[in-house]
């Protein structure tokens, strides 16, 4: 465990970002010393699978210099299979405040657990570094906007996980939507059936593993005895440190939804749904609906189930868009079909059209060019899409309709709701109220 004090951390910081930002804008992309040197914080999971084949990439002047984990035995194994499988052998800390110190690396991919993902984004952003930080972006409401807020006061380039966004496809599709292809779009349905298996049960120990710093993996989290049903994986179906399955995979859905309807923040929203299927250590729902309505008079309907379900139109995890003279399916990251209204109501189906894209690409684009808007998934779409899910879990969680304003980003008259638009935080991994 580090012994870096918070105020000697920001200190610290502070000097790194100016000296960082200085060495950005004097080097550009081609020269010898325009090598992006990158860290990845998380390597389990995501980490490990997407970071580290997105960012090794030496024929583009990219490498990973750092592997970072609190958990030295998961660090250990994909450091080894890292340097077999790319023939470099990283640094490897346990401590993510000892990489933002480093000013050897300009970039950080944050690949933790979701309690982790905003204080760790703004840590980054203070010590001078561009980030590439997985869905959800935060853990609740709050988190979102702090993490907007540092993005702008020390001038970094963030990108959020939500791949789809770089598919040439689905790009494709929402400006054939925008321009009237089936007419005005009224609604989406994002659609989460997902093969989740019981998680059965495990009980609490004293005494954590002594290659884990459990400290700080339950980080901004109150503390709470080590796990294993909350540690390596099955921390995504708690409240104290995921946001369930809406928050999950049903990031990605949201956020498409959100950007084929061209909303934001919702006005209202209604959430009900239980656990079915197990008893088992999952406190969040296994099966929810949620519908939530926009300022606009636009409507985006949720529906999560685990273990057996039925296809809708060929969609299992995606999107349907209703428009007026007809629909678009998105099926997954990086397909679409749309299907015109005809005559005596017989549908016109058009094709399945699949192409993907490069989101780490994208996102080193981005960095070597200092201008945030050439990012197709922007610390923007981390807010809206992270909240939409911690509305529809609010509502859930308190079992009513709620409403919404979406200027104060705080529920109309409702103290009890609002109680979950942050978290008591645990210090030193306290998200700032003044980042």
């Amino acid at each position: 465990m580090s012994n870096i004090s918070r105020r000697g951390f920001v200190q610290t910081a502070a000097t790194v970002a100016a000296t960082t930002s200085m060495v950005t804008k004097t080097t550009t992309a081609g020269e010898a010393n325009d090598r992006l040197r990158v860290a990845v914080i998380g390597v389990n999971g995501r980490g490990s699978d997407a970071h580290f084949p997105g960012f090794q990439r030496t024929n583009e002047n990219v490498e990973i210099v750092c592997l970072c984990d609190v958990d030295k035995a998961i660090l250990n194994k994909h450091a080894k299979n890292f340097e077999k499988k790319y023939g470099v052998k990283p640094s490897l800390e346990t401590d993510m405040r000892k990489v933002f110190e480093r000013n050897d690396i300009d970039v950080v991919s944050v690949a933790t657990p979701n309690h982790w993902h905003s204080l760790a984004t703004i840590w980054a952003c203070q010590a001078g570094k561009d980030v590439y930080v997985e869905k959800p972006g935060s853990h609740n409401v709050f988190e979102g906007r702090k993490m907007i807020e540092a993005r702008d006061k020390y001038k970094r380039i963030v990108q959020h996980g939500v791949q789809l966004r770089s598919s040439e496809a689905l790009r494709s599709v929402v400006d054939q939507m925008n321009k009237g292809v089936i007419g005005k779009v009224y609604m989406s349905r994002a659609i989460i059936y997902r093969w989740r298996p019981s998680v059965g049960k495990q009980a609490s120990q004293p005494n954590p593993p002594s290659h884990l710093n459990w400290d700080m993996w339950v980080g901004p989290a109150q503390m709470t005895q080590f796990s294993r049903k909350y540690h390596p994986y099955n921390w995504h179906w708690h409240w104290a440190f995921g946001n369930g399955d809406l928050g999950n995979q049903g990031v990605h859905e949201l956020d498409m939804s959100l950007w084929g309807l061209g909303e934001q923040m919702p006005s209202e929203v209604t959430a009900m749904g239980g656990k079915f299927l197990w008893d088992d250590d999952k406190e969040t729902p296994e099966v929810m609906t949620a519908n939530y309505l926009f300022p606009s008079g636009k409507m985006l309907e949720v529906e999560v189930r685990h273990w057996c379900s039925n296809y809708e139109d060929e969609v299992n995890v995606g999107n349907i868009f209703y428009g007026s003279t007809g629909v678009v399916l998105v099926d997954g990251y990086n397909r679409y079909k749309i299907i015109k209204g005809g005559v005596n109501d017989i549908r016109q189906a058009g094709e399945w059209v699949e192409k993907g894209g490069d989101h780490f690409g994208n996102f080193i684009k981005a960095v070597r060019s200092r201008k945030n808007e050439e990012l197709h998934g922007p610390i923007e779409t981390a807010h809206y899409s992270s909240a939409i899910a911690h509305l529809g879990n609010a509502s859930y969680r308190l079992g009513r309709r709620l409403k919404f304003d979406v200027k104060t980003e705080q529920f109309v008259n409702d103290a009890e709701a609002d109680q979950l638009i942050t978290r008591e935080y645990r210090a030193p991994y306290v998200v700032p109220k003044e980042v």
